[in-house]
């Protein structure tokens, strides 16, 4: 799946969603009302102001996780990510984040704006997010204090 987007730079910026990622995030929808929110982060690879994500992280046990909220255990994660980084020859990067939302339609709260603006505000390349809803797939990409973002039809 891709996403056009021209937040960065003179040229059209693209990213790639390898579809094995989505199918994989997609077992995380929160479907049943006592479903919670999952999430993790997001790897791949930065081709200029492209984005290639091939890769995600799930949930892990020590994630707090309820239906409205979801909190990753960093740890877990940010290892998750070093030992990708190392097997791809340093190559493989951290390209963002994903959790779920309990919505057909996704759309971001203020605490995913805040968060996210956290994590773009000391960068100097794009980042993408991902919010998995029960119908649909919202995507941002963002740098600084600028986002764009679109919906995706998820089959």
């Amino acid at each position: 799946m891709m996403l056009r987007s021209q937040p960065y730079g003179s040229t059209e910026a693209r990213v790639l969603i390898e579809p094995k990622v989505l199918a994989r995030l997609s077992i995380y929808k929160q479907l049943r009302p006592r479903d919670p929110e999952s999430g993790g982060i997001l790897l791949g690879y930065r081709r200029g102001e492209h984005l290639h994500v091939v890769d995600a992280t799930e949930p892990h046990p020590h994630d707090r996780r309820s239906r409205f909220g979801f909190h990753r255990k960093e740890s877990y994660h940010q290892s998750m990510a070093i030992r990708k980084w190392t097997e791809s020859g340093q190559k493989m990067d951290y390209l963002g984040e994903w959790h779920t939302h309990p919505e057909h339609l996704p759309t971001p709260s203020s605490t995913d704006i805040r968060s996210w603006l956290d994590i773009t505000d000391n960068k100097t390349n794009p980042m993408v997010f991902l919010i998995i809803g029960i119908s649909n797939v919202w995507v941002g990409v963002g740098l600084g204090s600028g986002h764009r973002s679109t919906d995706l039809l998820v089959p």
